[in-house]
């Protein structure tokens, strides 16, 4: 692969991963709206972790990891504080507990409107953060 063939790639890559972040925050605010909360957060996760994959994209010029795992992906770019730790594990829950059957009836009673305001206005600062690494 010539060096332009690999900026191309890359570009293409780095554009999809923050086109899909933007969308998938677009769809969490949505679901917000309409009061479907579980979803929202879920949402907000994908968000998070595309816009990780972009960065690790951007930063390390590969193919980032196929997990779902924030921690494990911005551990690839560069390194959080024990605050950031915990709030990344806890957003990463909400991709496994929307998706899975025995998880989504406790998840959907946690998933209460002031629990997601909360998480969204982390989401919004983390999101900050991220895009200034």
């Amino acid at each position: 692969m010539t060096q332009d063939q690999k900026l191309k790639y890359k570009k293409r890559a780095l554009d999809y991963w923050l086109k899909s972040s933007q969308q998938d925050w677009e769809a969490a605010q949505d679901l917000l709206k309409s009061k479907k909360y579980h979803h929202a957060l879920f949402f907000v996760h994908l968000s998070l972790e595309k816009l990780l994959k972009a960065k690790i994209t951007e930063k390390l010029e590969i193919a980032p990891p196929a997990t779902h795992n924030l921690n494990q992906l911005v551990n690839k770019i560069t390194q959080s504080t024990s605050e950031q730790i915990d709030q990344f594990n806890e957003i990463t829950k909400f991709n496994l507990e929307a998706r899975y059957d025995d998880y989504k009836l406790a998840f959907y009673k946690k998933a209460t409107p002031e629990y997601t305001l909360k998480w969204f206005e982390i989401a919004t600062k983390l999101t900050i953060w991220i895009k200034k690494i």
